[in-house]
């Protein structure tokens, strides 16, 4: 069977499994596990975690491996241990990625048997869940984006007049997510008892850390009964499957009405739009509720912003008051200061010593989808003037790299013009224009 046939027979799957759920909102599928492992779905989980590609799991496996060693061999070795139900997940391994705020992420990477294995269970519920999920939850979800999330949030402040902001945090919220609560809510679409056991062993899988004293093994999620992984394909749909709750008792209580406050969600990120004077029963209410959830809110991110006197930042942009022509204010978004910080730190990492020995065609290839990517996503609002301040940063940034791996010492605004940086070398040119902006959307 061929891939383009593999994948259709996955997404009729799917659709089906998806227009039940819709139909019937209370029916319950008691029959998943034998999907899971069918040939067509863990040939296309495989492709879903390839595209990603992932770093290793904690038995050190890589994808290359596994494609020298043949993955139609590999893929049926997988599908008789969750045939056979013998399957057993491996530990995870544990990174720390850098925060925005100087802190560290943790993440629990599992190995890659267990990221198919997920990414198949996902393949299976995820359209169930989908038909659940709220109108106004925004992240991981087929047709919806961070930049949707943003622009409800505008709408709700400028046509709806919902200018007093809840802007919410949640301290830790992945790894403070009850075990039984979030398996009451899979259990309310799923009574396919090994599918839930499974889900559950992948919720209390050890941690392996490896530190310079050795291998570290930690049972913090068995031992509290708490926390979804992060870095599993898995990990999203259950964190918004459990932020649902609280946006259902949101509306269930009568607070949406109440107190005239619409939520909008993405992934952990939240923020609460509501009437003037309304803001600080909300935030109580926000407390209480989360509260009886489980979780814990972050006081010192959680704060009330009445825009446009002040602004709030959400999602990577700031929405509050601007200047237009002739001095004239409105309410608009722009990248926030915090997003422009991370971005300059990257573009000077990616010109620092440490790339002096590269080619300056390496360069470019490594900043261009940086700044692509970073372009396409702030694409919306009051940006030109950050575009042209980010434009001339990694111009200076690059000239400097170019001169230094060159050993000559200056500027290099002669020796690499702005014609050099962008027709020769093939420099990403960041748009300083509306036209600009025009012809990069077209």
């Amino acid at each position: 069977m061929s891939l383009p046939t593999l994948l259709k027979t996955v997404q009729k799957l799917q659709k089906a499994l998806q227009a039940k759920a819709k139909a019937e909102p209370n029916y319950r599928f008691y029959s998943l596990w034998d999907k899971v492992y069918r040939r067509d779905v863990l040939w296309q989980a495989y492709r879903h975690c390839r595209a990603n590609n992932g770093a290793p799991g904690v038995d050190r496996v890589t994808f290359d491996q596994i494609e020298t060693e043949g993955v139609g061999p590999w893929l049926v070795k997988l599908q008789e241990e969750l045939r056979n139900k013998t399957y057993v997940s491996l530990p995870l391994l544990r990174v720390w990625i850098p925060k925005s705020n100087g802190g560290q992420r943790p993440l629990g990477i599992p190995a890659i048997r267990d990221r198919v294995a997920q990414m198949a269970v996902l393949m299976m519920i995820g359209p169930i869940f989908e038909a659940d999920l709220c109108r106004e939850q925004y992240g991981f979800r087929p047709g919806r984006s961070a930049k949707m999330a943003i622009q409800k949030t505008y709408f709700h402040v400028t046509e709806r007049g919902l200018s007093e902001i809840v802007d919410a945090d949640l301290s830790d919220y992945f790894n403070t997510i009850p075990h039984g609560a979030l398996v009451r809510c899979l259990s309310r679409r799923i009574t396919d008892g090994h599918m839930l056991s499974v889900i559950k062993q992948w919720l209390r899988v050890p941690v392996v850390e490896q530190t310079d004293d050795g291998e570290h093994r930690t049972t913090d999620a068995a031992d509290k009964s708490r926390g979804v992984p992060q870095g599993g394909p898995l990990s999203p749909m259950m964190a918004n499957l459990y932020l649902r709750r609280f946006i259902l008792a949101w509306k269930k209580f009568g607070h949406e009405r109440r107190l005239q406050a619409r939520v909008v969600n993405y992934a952990d990120d939240l923020v609460i739009c509501c009437r003037p004077g309304k803001g600080y029963e909300a935030m109580e209410v926000f407390r209480s509720l989360m509260t009886r959830l489980g979780l814990t809110v972050n006081e010192q991110k959680t704060r009330l912003a009445s825009v446009p006197e002040r602004s709030f930042d959400f999602l990577g942009y700031t929405v509050g008051r601007f200047y237009g022509m002739y001095g004239r204010s409105y309410i608009g978004i722009e990248p926030s200061k915090k997003a422009v910080r991370a971005l300059r730190r990257r573009i000077h990492e990616e010109t620092s010593r440490r790339w002096d020995c590269q080619l300056p065609a390496e360069r470019i290839a490594t900043l261009n989808p940086i700044l692509r990517g970073w372009c396409g996503y702030f694409n919306h609002g009051h940006v030109l003037p950050t575009y042209r301040i980010l434009r001339r940063y990694t111009e200076v940034r690059l000239r400097r790299w170019l001169m230094r791996r060159g050993k000559r010492y200056g500027t290099g605004y002669k020796r690499y013009p702005s014609v050099y940086l962008y027709q020769t070398l093939g420099l990403y040119p960041i748009p300083i224009r509306q036209s600009d902006m025009l012809n990069a959307k077209a």
